[in-house]
């Protein structure tokens, strides 16, 4: 076995992907029988469009359930502004589509699977690292088989049991936010946009699934217990304080054992590699769901991974050198969206609102002037390094 990648998230599954269509032989171990993760993200960005027009997959994947979305609807101050984020952007898809995570890796696993040397196993969740003279040799799972290959890759998320299992160091940035996740039913008449409310020192954001809205209710880190503390009646008047629309619903929240809670975690690995390893998406760096951006950065980390390994791989003389060479070209990206998340992020949370009106740099950034209206959209659509898939002589 040439490669094996723990995580079937979209990094894994993306990776996956590109070195079976490149010739690599590659097992990905998923921990999961299936792909549904209610709180996954799912925005898809333009740069990881192009990605999937690359692999021909443009056609396949927008047959799945989706919107798109041109126009970020911003509620401030009692009104509506609206950003028109990729207007005047050269990009061959200027929207996000929003499709439920599930199909969109279901998508990826379906294609991988057409090569013939690449392998999906579900319900196979990693417990340790191999090691044979100081080098990454393999992985020991959960039911006690081993895989054993010339790379693993730990793609299996921000608490990745690979990273963990090789001792690798976190250098934590901290995030001023938690996210409290729940269902209210969709509405007959309901908008059909995703809403996403901001106000002082809280938010909330709400998905289109359907038959019911997804919610992620936006809270000040470790305010969870206090939350709990205040009652189910208390935290029913704060939705619908956020978000009117949604006022006559909140009933439906019976308790909270019945929603998710995510501690939002942002970090990075002080190095992403060692022999025999690397990491990459959320097991390198954790980022803040502020702009949606994680799932894209960790498919331009796939991108960069396969692009710079596969010959190495085929040729058989792959060394920490082409390990280092990933993080080296994906660190600094890395580095540069944690900052500007952590900025928006306090500006967002600021105490200083009023009169429903943010304080400084993010008024800048959601007025409807052409600077922060291009800079903005080009972090959205492309980021700050986009990756794209190289054609590999066989």
């Amino acid at each position: 076995m040439s490669v094996v990648i723990a995580g079937g998230g979209p990094a894994g599954m993306m990776l996956g992907l590109l070195l079976a269509r490149n010739g690599v032989e590659v097992a990905v171990l998923k921990k999961h029988n299936d792909f549904v993760r209610d709180f996954r993200g799912d925005t898809v960005h333009p740069s990881t469009l192009e990605a999937l027009d690359q692999l021909g997959l443009t056609e396949r994947f927008h047959r799945l359930r989706h919107r798109k979305v041109t126009t970020l609807n911003v509620p401030l101050g009692g009104g509506l502004t609206s950003i028109e984020a990729f207007a005047g952007m050269k990009v061959k898809f200027p929207y996000i589509a929003f499709v439920p995570p599930w199909d969109f890796l279901n998508l990826l696993a379906e294609e991988a699977q057409r090569h013939p040397t690449f392998t999906l196993h579900k319900s196979t969740p990693v417990r340790d690292v191999i090691r044979r003279v100081g080098k990454v040799v393999g992985v020991r799972c959960e039911d006690g088989r081993e895989f054993h290959a010339d790379l693993v890759v730990g793609a299996d998320g921000r608490n990745s049991a690979v990273r963990q299992a090789a001792g690798m160091q976190l250098h934590e940035l901290g995030a001023p936010i938690d996210v409290i996740w729940f269902h209210l039913t969709r509405h007959e008449g309901d908008q059909e946009d995703h809403v996403f409310q901001l106000a002082r020192g809280r938010g909330m954001v709400a998905i289109d699934r359907g038959d019911f809205w997804q919610c992620g209710y936006l809270i000040g880190k470790g305010g969870f217990d206090d939350c709990k503390a205040r009652g189910i009646e208390a935290f029913r008047r704060d939705v619908a304080e956020v978000a009117p629309m949604f006022a006559d619903r909140t009933g439906e929240l019976a308790s909270f054992d019945t929603m998710g809670f995510l501690e939002v975690q942002v970090n990075r690995l002080h190095t992403w590699h060692q022999p025999g390893l690397l990491c990459i998406g959320d097991a390198a760096h954790a980022m803040s769901p502020v702009g949606g951006v994680g799932m894209n950065l960790a498919i331009q980390d796939a991108i960069a991974a396969a692009n710079i390994l596969t010959r190495p791989l085929l040729d058989g003389t792959l060394d920490d050198g082409h390990l280092a060479a990933v993080e080296h070209r994906r660190e600094w990206p890395t580095v540069l969206t944690q900052q500007v998340q952590a900025i928006l992020q306090r500006q967002a949370f600021d105490r200083r609102w009023k009169d429903g009106q943010p304080p400084g740099l993010l008024r800048f950034l959601i007025q409807r002037t052409a600077i922060p209206r291009y800079l903005s959209g080009r972090l959205l659509a492309l980021g700050f390094r986009p990756e794209h898939i190289q054609e590999i002589p066989k």
